[in-house]
Parts: structure tokens; sequence; C-alpha cells
């Protein structure tokens, strides 16, 4: 791979800026635990237990049992390899078992087989505490976010249409889907694979999904890095993430993420919460991840999660373009205004 700065797509005058401001910072890496390489983090297992499941730590052969019994973007177990309903050309109706993973050959879905293991463990929720699994939500939070249904959107093909900026953020392809990049990053239906950098002064994550990237850079101490944070008003997808070492721990702490990507994601904060992210290296084939989210506007008390990230010995890391040959958008788009003009009697 070319060595090239992580900044060499940044403006010369911003890159100034930042250094004139302290933002770009420079830490010691003699110590830094190795992170590099390829990754994957796929897996049945989801953020919260199922229903039913009272234990997080379970047997390999419970673990197969939940395994098979684990729904996916949905669809039951039972159906996910069920054959299509529709006759050949035709169109299913909005709500018709054809939606959902029927949006396109079941082929393409790769979310893994298993549960998901950390240290030797199968775990059924990447939630470890509180220890039922579950979010401690508010039950009446102080802050709100817009609720633009993208899961039941994907199953009924129902939605929002007024216009593109009304589409999920996955629909337009300006980030990916299912926390796949965080913070607090998860894997999802296909594409789980990461790629970590590492130079003295950054952890850089690249995301298969869709092709998302975050830039991080590293500090000598908490102290320091959250001495630099940048101007609220950038709000980034992603956030502002800075990181510094804790003994064999890379430790990242994100604040201030975009308001519209907090809409959609399953881990949300907002301007006055953060996420702390771990990562540990606990052997050459596995890096144990942590993130805690803490907002007193959303949450009951700090909750964390915890899942591993594998290595990729196979490789490689595909280009995700998601917006080669996507004509999803305009038909969309044009399918809704049909249906207004014939709803108006202009058709």
């Amino acid at each position: 791979m070319a060595n090239v700065s992580p900044l060499a797509a940044v403006p010369r005058a911003l890159v100034t800026a930042m250094l004139a401001a302290g933002m770009i910072g420079a830490v010691q890496a003699d110590e830094r635990p190795d992170l590099e390489g390829l990754w994957t983090n796929s897996s049945l297992t989801g953020l919260t237990r199922p229903s039913g499941v009272d234990q997080l730590v379970v047997t390999a052969e419970e673990a197969l049992q939940i395994a098979a019994n684990t729904s996916i973007a949905g669809l039951p177990a039972d159906q996910i390899d069920a054959p299509e309903s529709t006759n050949p050309g035709t169109a299913p109706p909005a709500g018709s078992f054809d939606f959902g993973l029927r949006g396109y050959n079941d082929f393409w879905i790769d979310p893994g087989s298993t549960l998901a293991q950390v240290r030797g463990e199968f775990r059924t929720s990447y939630i470890i505490d509180p220890a039922d699994g579950r979010i401690p939500r508010l039950e009446n939070p102080r802050v709100s976010f817009e609720d633009r249904g993208f899961g039941m959107r994907y199953v009924t093909g129902e939605g929002d249409a007024r216009g593109p900026e009304a589409l999920p953020l996955a629909e337009r392809c300006l980030i990916g889907f299912g926390n796949t990049a965080g913070p607090g990053m998860m894997g999802t239906l296909y594409n789980s694979t990461y790629q970590f950098v590492q130079t003295d002064d950054y952890f850089m994550i690249l995301v298969e999904m869709v092709n998302d990237a975050r830039i991080i850079p590293l500090y000598d101490s908490a102290e320091e890095a959250r001495a630099n944070t940048r101007p609220a008003e950038w709000q980034q997808w992603f956030g502002d993430s800075r990181g510094w070492d804790e003994g064999d721990t890379l430790v990242v702490e994100t604040v201030n993420v975009r308001p519209l990507q907090m809409e959609q994601s399953s881990v949300q904060i907002t301007s006055d919460g953060r996420i702390t992210e771990r990562f540990s290296r606990h052997s050459d084939s596995e890096i144990v991840y942590q993130f805690t989210v803490e907002d007193d506007n959303l949450y009951s008390q700090p909750w964390t999660a915890e899942l591993s990230y594998r290595t990729m010995d196979d490789g490689p890391m595909y280009e995700y373009a998601c917006h080669e040959g996507n004509y999803a958008m305009p038909g969309i788009l044009a399918g809704a205004r049909r249906a207004e003009a014939e709803a108006a009697g202009e058709l």
C-alpha cells in the first residue's frame, strides 16, 4: 500500500489552521497495541439480548440453537432461504413476503453464521452492562430524534419519498447502514470487513460498507485529547473522535456526532453525550472491542457493549460501489410522483 498521509486529501489551508490550533497531536507509539490489518466483526449476535434468553454467555450447543432461530433483516430464520413468491417479471405488492430480503437475492446476504465469540465465549448480546443486555432508555427522554423508519421501510417498501433528502442515509449512499462505522461499530448484513492503519499520529479505520473512513488523531493523554476538541459547528459524520493509550489499550472518545446520523443510529447520543471505544489486542487473531455510551438526555445510566474483531487471512477488502448503476432513488421518486398524480386524477 502506498505511503500516503491521512491528511493528503485535506485542503492545505485547513491543515495549517488545524496545526496552529493544536488539533493535530503526536504520541509515542513504542508501546501502542498493534491493531493493523484486515478484520471482521460479522456474527449473528445483535446489540440487545433476544427475548427469552437470560444469559450473556452460552455453551457451543446453546449458541448453535440460538443461531438457528435468529431472524435476519426481520425475516424469521425458516423463511430466509425460502423461494420468492412472485411470478417472474411482476413486482411484489407492498408488505408482501417478497419485500425485505426479497429486495435482492439472499445470495448476497453474509451476516455471519454463528453467535459472536469474545475471548472464546459465545455471546448472546453485544451489551454486557446492564446485565440484562438491554439499552437503558429513559421513559421520557429529554431529547428526541426524528424516526425515519428505515427498518420498516426496508421490509414494507413504504416510506417518505417527498424528495431525495427524505430517503435514509444508506439509500442515499452517504454512510453505511447498521452502525458499521460507528461510533459503536457493529457488523451488519454483509461487507463487515475493516482495515485498521496506525501511524505515530493517527489511527485510521476504513470500513468496507460504504468505504467509510474514520481518521482519528492520537494524543499523549485524555486531557490533551479533550483539549483539542474540534469546533462544535463542524458536526461531522461519525463525530469528533480523538484517541490516546491507556496501557495496552487504545481509547477513542467521540462527541458531536452529526444529528442527521443519530436519527438512524442504534447507538444514539445528543450534543451532551459521548461514546468511548476501547481496542485491546487479545491474541494474534482477535481484537476485543468495547464501547460505552453516556448521555443523561437519553439513558438512565451509561451502558457498554463488547465484541471482537477477527483476522481476515484471505481478504481482500472490496470496493463498495454504492452508487454504481444505482437507479433506486430515481425509481423511488418517480414512482412516488406517479402515485401522487394518480391520486390527484391527473393520470
